[in-house]
């Protein structure tokens, strides 16, 4: 059985909240359930943080132990140096996800410091950009 988890980064807990008209109005809570009971042959585990370095920590953590982490890293993704670090430093590769498709809002959403250091990116798709990124673990 794979091991994978998801970690989501800041503002991400406002899921369902949050701008339903860019992130929909499904809880990540209510989501994963949806996830768990798709793939039932996969242990999926989450962790969601709004520190920097408790996500690094996480990283570090289930880096070395794990088939697979899909990082969402939020607005970390274009500021947090110390993230693609910390994925250039574990041996578990890394799905870069994103709900809405970074390239089409603020230009400096444009930049990652994930995707050098990730196994590939997954953005655009809503919630199910994680199905996806679980797939590519998967298949």
């Amino acid at each position: 059985m794979k091991k994978l988890i998801i970690v989501n980064g800041p503002n991400l807990n406002l899921l369902g909240k949050r701008e339903p008209e860019i992130y929909g109005s499904l809880t990540f809570e209510d989501y994963l359930k949806e996830l768990k009971a798709k793939f039932t042959n996969v242990e999926i585990s989450y962790y969601q943080s709004n520190v920097e370095g408790e996500i690094i920590n996480k990283l570090h953590e289930v880096g070395f132990s794990y088939d697979g982490v899909i990082l969402n890293a939020g607005a970390y993704t274009h500021t947090s140096i110390g993230i693609g670090d910390a994925i250039k430093g574990i041996e578990t590769p890394v799905v870069e996800v994103h709900i809405s498709n970074t390239f089409g809002r603020e230009s400096f959403r444009h930049q990652s410091y994930i995707s050098p250091n990730a196994k590939g990116v997954i953005l655009g798709f809503g919630m199910l950009s994680y199905e996806l990124a679980i797939k590519s673990f998967v298949n």
